[in-house]
């Protein structure tokens, strides 16, 4: 009876010759996504080993994650490959390892921390300009943090989004990394040319790449500069095919518990969501509500007064295009069922984190090294005898080492909750 209802309220609502025209639809055996990133790391010159000292979010390089989701359950020990074009030059194939059930949802259940309510305030500010705009900043205080708080503190764009293969989503899955397999991609990989991904719990899916999927180039920023209002004067280069560009920073405020966030948008948006693959008409639409920056956009200028420490941490995404194949194509006749075998994915982004600080530009840089070469070498001063070794050769002055470690103490002292 209730199936009968549901039938007439469709027909009431949709026109007869639609009905007509829809098409069955079965859903792909198999899904594969391949979610690419270019990870331009801290966007600044990093002295020769402190790489390894920041977080793997802040270092840079090329980084992929492959997901296999079948509906297909192997006979046997599942397995299944990724044989990948000789430009990635990563070898012939990368394995696609089907983690064990239930063994890494219990392990991190087991290392989870204990939740403790966080102290202080959080000041929430955006959009680009020279001084911070009336009505801001929207203050938080989690001493007295309820529900309605919440809503108003961390509202953010409604994004639709497909979810991906995953391990318990699927009856056959594979991925890389694993434990297996982790290595890095070559700075110079490539993966314009022929995939073909094989194993006994899926059909074969072969597609190729081109140009247009290959990695992103890495996100380039000019030396950041501050105005003479004291805002941050943020520049990058344009980087082909991007569909558009988000940044949000986080610092400490006026009290050491203050946490201060602030975006790129025009309107209130946290923007954590954000910061991660968005489709390309969801970005066009984001766009054109003035919360995602438009390719043609190459600067932004975060206003003074914000933060209170030079070791705020700005994070940037430029979104990607984003490839979507199904095999077999569709059929032409409506009549005819379309019976997907397979449905590939593949997502782009390039991201990087710099630091609002005032940067040395290349060209003071180069001056510099040019008028001490015409100088010929520099006297360099004998340690003090009771001097420890490391103290002795360390400069009068911060470096730039200095200003790095200081960026990422204070990023995980803020992001300590």
């Amino acid at each position: 009876m209730k199936s009968r209802f549901l039938a007439a309220a469709v027909a009431a609502v949709l026109p007869l010759p639609l009905l007509a025209q829809t098409q069955q639809i079965k859903p792909p055996i198999a899904s594969y996504w391949m979610n690419v990133e270019t990870a331009g790391g801290m966007g600044m010159d990093i002295p020769a080993g402190m790489a390894s000292m920041l977080p793997p979010g802040m270092q840079g390089g090329k980084r992929m994650k492959l997901d296999l989701g079948s509906s297909r359950q192997a006979g046997g020990e599942p397995h299944a490959a990724h044989a990948i074009p000789p430009g990635l030059s990563m070898g012939p194939s990368l394995p696609l390892l089907t983690p064990p059930i239930g063994h890494a949802t219990a392990r991190e259940r087991d290392e989870e921390p204990a939740y403790e309510r966080p102290k202080g305030r959080m000041l929430i500010y955006w959009g680009c300009g020279e001084t911070v705009r009336p009505g801001q900043p929207v203050i938080i205080d989690f001493a007295s943090l309820n529900t309605q708080d919440a809503a108003r503190a961390f509202r953010g764009s409604s994004i639709t989004r497909p979810r991906g293969p995953a391990s318990g989503r699927s009856r056959g899955y594979g991925t890389w990394p694993n434990k297996e397999d982790s290595r890095a991609i070559p700075q110079a990989g490539s993966l314009q040319g022929e995939h073909i991904i094989s194993g006994n719990y899926a059909p074969e899916i072969r597609f190729a790449v081109g140009e247009r999927y290959d990695f992103m180039d890495a996100v380039v920023f000019d030396p950041v500069r501050k105005t003479q209002g004291g805002a941050y004067a943020v520049k990058w280069k344009s980087i082909p095919n991007a569909t558009g560009y988000f940044a949000t920073a986080m610092g400490q405020g006026e009290n050491q518990n203050d946490v201060v966030t602030w975006s790129s948008s025009e309107i209130q948006e946290m923007g954590q969501a954000l910061m991660d693959y968005i489709p390309p008409r969801e970005v066009e639409r984001l766009i054109r509500e003035k919360i995602v920056m438009p390719p043609q956009m190459t600067g932004c200028t975060v206003p003074a007064g914000m933060f209170k420490s030079e070791a705020s941490m700005l994070n940037f995404i430029a979104y990607g295009n984003e490839l979507n194949l199904v095999h077999p194509p569709r059929p032409k006749d409506i009549k005819q069922v379309w019976e997907q075998e397979w449905a590939v994915k593949l997502r782009l982004k390039s991201t990087a984190t710099t630091m609002l600080a005032e940067q040395e530009g290349d060209e003071r840089r180069a001056r510099a090294s040019g008028a001490q070469r015409e100088a010929g070498p520099a006297m360099t001063p004998a340690p003090q005898p009771d001097a420890p070794p490391a103290q002795a050769d360390k400069p009068g002055g911060p470096t730039p080492a200095d200003a790095v470690q200081e960026g990422v103490k204070a990023l995980r002292g803020i992001l300590r909750f």
